[in-house]
């Protein structure tokens, strides 16, 4: 069931160096129901996809005759979602222990969380669970910041497709990304201290640029001056060539970071953002770039009294001052969490573009928090723009991303329902171009509830552009300390695989392979049925395909 191969990839590809071609690129997606963009549709139309880009859209189109077909069968296909803020594909650090230093009034930057000369390009990991999670909810694009303290560096532009982060980045340095967090046990350690912090750097680091264009211009009798990243870090700022990414989820917080806009006078994008409602005002005035956070907290849905569960007598039992006290705080604890649902409704109504961000939503959580979006308030259009059409134009990328028109990046999703239908389930996504396909039938599951026992040999089969392969899969081990490897018929080696792990009749592994110099990752994710299983496989950045196949008997 664990059925990635060699084999799915070209076979001149093995002991070269040159880059691995897709195995195609050229599509037409048929009978499909095309939202371009928010209120702009064509139903049952064909969208061409070549070389990464979209050709064609509309009714009656031509299809060129290298394309493969994919007949949609009244699906519904959108813009790829592009993610505002977020930290998908960079590897967590570890947790930070206090450290020693011999002052903590003036320690080092990098233990402060003062690195601002951080790119996030050196932290992105393509392999990262988060950008197949990403994917699967439809996002095809993302501006990613690393993690960290006060300054954590710098953000970027990211496709969720790609081997390596170089490939997966399609715009760097797109921004500065702050917190108001500061250090444990050394300054900057509170959110004074921080805001304190910061202006200095600032206006060093104006001072610094300042003085550096004299020299260039006329250097004669002036000191050299020193180079410093950390300060040099916030010239592009100080130009308003980026805007800050500034993480702000309260209204204090988003007050703060105002006051910080005012008087250092960058360009702001406000992330993250949690309790915006009271400050509308204020941010649409500011003209800021605005993410909303798509982390909701959670409402307990109340138990309904049954209309048999009267007191002795019929009458209503009389509540103590405490209980009416607790009555109180409940309705005002609710009060508040509905407004968390309502805020994207008020942000609309009041005429706010905005976007969402992820820097801490989870994303089993991503799908349903949008529905109670729209359940309280927020246009299914109006949640579209927040996931295609307003990022785009947030972060500068309305000419190549965000609608779904000719000339745009071939960034697509397709749903088998209209995606904000709560049964509505992503099929298919492009990202640049490359086919990501997903398998959402039900995992079966034993009567008795356990996991199954995948122990033994399977046989399988593949279909991918390069014909059918074939092998087999051998596990072996114990429940949560599972081992195996496969074979196939492509290659005839044998390779190891990992990561497999169960979860009812679902069964999922990953292997690597050396592609031309380059370690590829496979994942694959089957379902097991008594003796045969079927699902897809995950080749990199190259497209998924599916898998199949059945248990060898014991002889």
């Amino acid at each position: 069931m664990i059925i990635l191969f060699i084999g799915v990839l070209p076979s001149s590809l093995y002991g070269q160096d040159e880059k691995i071609a897709p195995v195609t690129g050229t599509y037409a997606i048929t009978n499909v129901n095309i939202t371009q963009a928010p209120g702009r549709t064509i139903q049952l139309g064909t969208v061409v996809v070549k070389d990464g880009m979209i050709t064609a859209v509309g009714k009656s189109v031509s299809i060129p005759a290298d394309a493969k077909i994919i007949k949609a069968d009244s699906m519904y296909l959108y813009a790829g979602f592009i993610d505002g803020l977020s930290h998908v594909g960079v590897d967590m650090p570890k947790e930070e222990e206090d450290q020693d230093v011999d002052d903590p009034s003036n320690p080092p930057n990098d233990i402060a969380g003062i690195q601002p000369d951080r790119d996030v390009r050196g932290l992105l990991n393509p392999s990262d669970k988060s950008v197949d999670d990403w994917r699967k909810l439809g996002f095809t694009a993302a501006h990613v910041v690393p993690e960290g303290r006060m300054l954590p560096g710098s953000g970027a532009i990211v496709l969720l497709s790609g081997d390596t982060p170089d490939e997966m980045v399609y715009r760097s340095g797109t921004s500065l990304f702050s917190q108001l967090r500061g250090a444990s046990g050394i300054y900057p350690n509170t959110v004074i201290g921080v805001m304190a912090k910061y202006r200095d750097l600032y206006r060093n680091a104006s001072y610094a640029k300042s003085y550096k264009q004299r020299y260039e211009q006329d250097g004669a009798g002036m000191e050299r001056p020193v180079s410093d990243r950390v300060l040099e870090a916030f010239y592009p700022v100080i130009d308003k060539r980026i805007p800050v990414a500034f993480k702000a989820e309260s209204v204090l917080d988003i007050q703060r970071v105002f006051i910080l806009k005012n008087d250092l006078g960058f360009n702001l994008m406000l992330g993250e953002v949690k309790q915006g409602w009271d400050v509308i005002d204020k941010i649409k005035n500011a003209n800021a770039s605005v993410f909303l956070s798509l982390e909701l907290p959670e409402l307990k849905e109340e138990k309904e009294k049954d209309s048999t569960d009267t007191d002795e007598g019929d009458t209503k039992k009389e509540l103590t001052a405490a209980e009416e006290e607790q009555q109180r705080l409940d309705a005002r604890k609710k009060e508040m969490i509905l407004n968390h649902y309502k805020q994207p409704a008020l942000f609309t109504a009041n005429g706010v573009k905005f976007g969402f961000s992820t820097l801490e939503a989870k994303s089993k959580d991503i799908k349903s928090n949008l529905s109670k979006m729209v359940a309280n308030g927020l246009s299914e259009d109006a949640a579209l723009t927040a996931l295609t059409t307003a990022p785009a134009q947030l972060l500068g990328l309305s000419n190549t991303m965000g609608t779904v028109d000719a000339g745009k990046i071939a960034n697509l999703v397709i749903s088998d329902k209209p995606y904000f239908d709560e049964k509505s389930n992503v099929k298919m996504v492009f990202v640049d171009g490359k086919l990501f396909e997903y398998d959402d039938k039900p995992k079966k599951k034993k009567s008795d509830g356990e996991d199954i026992d995948p122990k033994g040999s399977w046989s399988y089969s593949t279909e991918t552009p390069q014909g059918t392969t074939t092998g087999t899969l051998k596990i072996t081990g114990e429940a949560g300390d599972y081992s195996g490897e496969m074979t196939n018929s492509q290659t005839g080696e044998t390779t190891s695989i990992s990561d497999i792990a169960i979860s009812g009749t679902s069964m999922t592994y990953s292997f690597q392979i050396n592609a031309g110099g380059n370690m590829l990752s496979i994942s694959v994710s089957v379902t097991i049925d008594g003796e045969t299983f079927d699902g897809t496989m995950t080749v990199g950045s190259y497209g998924s395909f599916p898998v199949e196949g059945e248990r060898i008997p014991e002889q």
